[in-house]
């Protein structure tokens, strides 16, 4: 997966915030790892091993910052946890995840259908939907 570090700056720049080394590091993981759906303390885990000062709070305050900027968003699988995805393209829906109950892997879906019934359920209710998340919950091919 490839962000656009420019594009990322200048949002930091817009705002009045600095990317600084530090929140580079954390957004370089969550990169690195886009298809692990990393939670706080996982990313702080990773981030630490190059640089072993961060603390915990860091990686917190700067996940609220990414989101904040809307670089990234916050997902939740019901399993305890936040955790946190690229947002590569904020004018689109979020995909939707696949959740395996048993190990807990998750698979992104592309796929969208719900396009239509969006426009109706819009239409019914005199509603403008901005954005909806779709879990799957159920067994992976491995652990069936």
């Amino acid at each position: 997966m490839h962000i656009d570090m420019e594009s990322v700056k200048d949002k930091f720049r817009e705002e009045g915030y600095k990317l600084t080394t530090q929140r580079r590091a954390i957004l370089d993981v969550i990169v690195e790892n886009h298809e692990k759906h990393l939670n706080p303390e996982e990313i702080y885990d990773i981030v630490k091993l190059k640089y072993p000062e961060i603390g915990i709070a860091t990686v917190y305050r700067t996940l609220q910052l990414l989101e904040k900027l809307n670089i990234v968003y916050k997902v939740n699988f019901d399993d305890g946890y936040n955790r946190y995805e690229l947002n590569y393209d904020s004018e689109n829906h979020q995909h939707h995840h696949l959740i395996c109950l048993k190990c807990g892997e998750v698979v992104e879906v592309k796929l969208d259908l719900l396009e239509n019934l969006e426009n109706q359920i819009e239409t019914e209710n005199d509603f403008k939907i901005i954005d909806h998340n779709v879990k799957f919950f159920g067994y992976c091919a491995k652990c069936r």
